[in-house]
């Protein structure tokens, strides 16, 4: 039986950032497909009941710094922990991505891992179309053709879509995996996600 794993991110989540390359490393050691799903964060949030970054209380902010810290730490990890391009518009990084679907979910991975690092590393503008495409450019993708897609209704759609899928999955975080119906929030739970994979 294959082994499918439904991947709910971010683009201008630290922790989504962190997780990606362990996450995609672990999936290709089982075997196992990966249905990329970028969504609103947003919009996940406020069906849960959560709050945007800025409207959480000062401790849990103050909490969330010293976790990042100690993430990169842990995981000997580039991470800019105040990125001079955070929060952007991640909703615009999220269609250039979904444009990159059909062009197979290894390539859109890799994309996505681009424009993360491209705001968690590099602290580029990754809402600017002209940086996204440059982006994709640089992984050997047509950059304006994805730029022109990620610009379509067909990608607001499909935007749309995976915010539903993601509320009805009953998702509050990112990132989120889930594997046989089972919900494994955050990177730091990697570790349960590889197991589940094993068993």
């Amino acid at each position: 039986m294959s082994k499918v794993i439904d991947y709910f991110m971010s683009p201008s989540s630290p922790w989504t950032y962190l997780g990606h390359e362990r996450f995609s490393a672990i999936a290709g050691a089982a075997g196992a497909t990966v249905n990329l799903r970028p969504v609103d964060a947003g919009r996940v949030f406020a069906a849960s009941g959560g709050l945007p970054l800025k409207q959480r209380p000062p401790q849990r902010q103050a909490y969330r710094m010293m976790e990042l810290k100690r993430w990169r730490a842990q995981l000997n990890q580039p991470l800019t922990l105040e990125p001079a391009f955070f929060p952007f518009d991640a909703n615009v990084a999220a269609r250039f991505i979904i444009a990159a679907l059909p062009l197979g979910a290894d390539t859109a991975m890799q994309l996505a891992s681009r424009v993360m690092r491209g705001c968690w590393v590099e602290e580029k503008n990754m809402a600017d179309g002209d940086m996204l495409a440059a982006t994709a450019d640089a992984c050997g993708l047509d950059g304006a053709a994805l730029l022109a897609r990620s610009r379509t209704l067909e990608a607001a759609a499909s935007l749309e879509q995976f915010n539903q899928e993601a509320i009805a999955a009953q998702v509050f975080g990112m990132p989120t995996y889930i594997y046989k119906g089972e919900l494994f929030w955050g990177q730091d739970r990697l570790d349960f996600l590889e197991r589940a994979l094993r068993d």
